[in-house]
């Protein structure tokens, strides 16, 4: 069966509708045009997708599985909760599935370093993780603020031989990492290879980043009716900062009558600098070489956000959930810190899970979600595991 959204999305131009596109610096176009040349190429070779399968299953040890929640499920009272369980992908989260095709690519061009941002650090343990697979330096930049929160993913970083960047500007947190790394990787676009962790950037990144996550979409349309007997969830959902993970799983779906949600992180509150909401309260604009839906402070320019997930914690969101957003194929769904937290514990005691502070967002959404919907089958991206944030939990909002 063809994949009709997917084969047609984004233009040639890398547009979804009116978002996307890359607004890029003169000395940094022809280095990204040589990354989507590659990209066409390798997404066409039997070779290269063969290598990719190989590593995905014995290296990361795909394909991940769907767990149904039953305890989580009676404790809602409601609708039927299944994660699919990118947890268990090697180093414990979805960003591996990108991040070792990224380090296929940069050999293919024949560059040695990667560099790349992070925020929660799940995204950096990855590219260290691809780069010492194959051989390659590691540069990742990582805000100030982050490096303290999420300490245990630094140490995982430089132990896998990656050298850490404090992006100290700012607020100090994910968009001064992108701002940091953007920076560093101009003085030598030649010989390093900008690894965006999410489906953001300029084109190809977007589509390129969506296209290696769609595994786990596709995994869990054909797991989903294996394990339930069901043609198909009634509904899924994601957390989506940049929305890599969301993009990932809702591929699989796109086609289908199925509706999808990604879950935006509310923080403390509705004002300016108290949350992330990007699709629910940005408006259109243009930041780090790509167009899409961002939170503007009065001036116009990128507003503070805040969220207790820090791989969330973003000003924008990948040009196709604001598409998608648009034209209404997707939905937005909330959660806050606060409710964020009581999932996080409530996935821990009741599914013995405990779950990234991102994905909980998703997680406790659902949780509201089935009580209301009590005949809906519903599968939740369960984006990573929670290691990296136990000591900020137990710290600041201790048992």
């Amino acid at each position: 069966m063809k994949n009709q959204y997917l084969e047609t999305m984004p233009d040639k131009n890398g547009y979804f509708g009116k978002y996307g596109g890359s607004f890029l610096p003169p000395p940094l176009e022809e280095p990204f045009q040589k990354i989507r040349q590659a990209y066409d190429e390798l997404s066409k070779s039997n070779k290269f997708i063969n290598e990719l399968k190989y590593i995905r299953k014995h290296f990361q040890g795909r394909p991940t599985p769907i767990t149904y929640a039953k305890n989580l499920t009676k404790f809602c009272g409601g609708g039927k909760i299944y994660l699919k369980r990118e947890d268990l992908n090697h180093m414990g989260a979805h960003k591996l599935n990108h991040t070792m095709a990224e380090a296929l690519l940069a050999k293919k061009l024949g560059i040695k370093k990667l560099i790349a941002e992070t925020g929660a650090g799940q995204h950096g343990v990855a590219l260290a993780t691809s780069a010492a697979y194959f051989g390659l330096e590691c540069e990742i930049h990582m805000g100030e603020v982050d490096i303290k929160k999420e300490r245990p993913n630094v140490i995982r970083m430089q132990i896998l031989g990656a050298k850490v960047v404090p992006a100290t500007h700012g607020l100090k947190t994910l968009k001064e990492a992108v701002d940091s790394a953007f920076e560093a990787y101009m003085k030598d676009p030649t010989n390093q290879l900008f690894c965006i962790g999410s489906v953001v950037g300029p084109h190809p990144y977007p589509k390129m980043i969506r296209d290696f996550q769609s595994v786990v979409g596709f995994e869990s349309k054909e797991q989903f009716k294996e394990l339930t007997k069901i043609d198909l969830p009634d509904m899924v959902a994601a957390c989506v900062g940049g929305g890599s993970n969301a993009m990932g799983i809702f591929s699989g779906f796109i086609d289908d009558d199925v509706k999808l949600y990604g879950v935006e992180p509310m923080g403390k509150g509705d004002k300016i600098g108290e949350h992330s909401a990007s699709l629910s309260y940005g408006t259109p604009g243009i930041m780090h070489g790509f167009n899409s839906i961002m939170l503007k402070d009065k001036d116009g320019e990128p507003a503070p956000v805040h969220s207790i997930g820090s791989g969330i914690d973003y000003p924008s969101v990948g040009p196709e959930h604001a598409y998608l957003n648009e034209i209404g194929r997707t939905k937005i769904g909330l959660c806050n810190d606060d409710e964020a937290i009581d999932a996080f514990y409530r996935l821990s005691k009741l599914e013995g899970i405990i779950p990234a502070l991102e994905s909980a967002h998703a997680v406790a959404f659902v949780m509201n979600y089935a009580k209301q919907n009590k005949n809906e089958n519903i599968l939740v991206n369960l984006s990573g595991r929670g290691d990296k944030d136990i000591d900020f939990v137990a710290e600041n909002y201790p048992i």
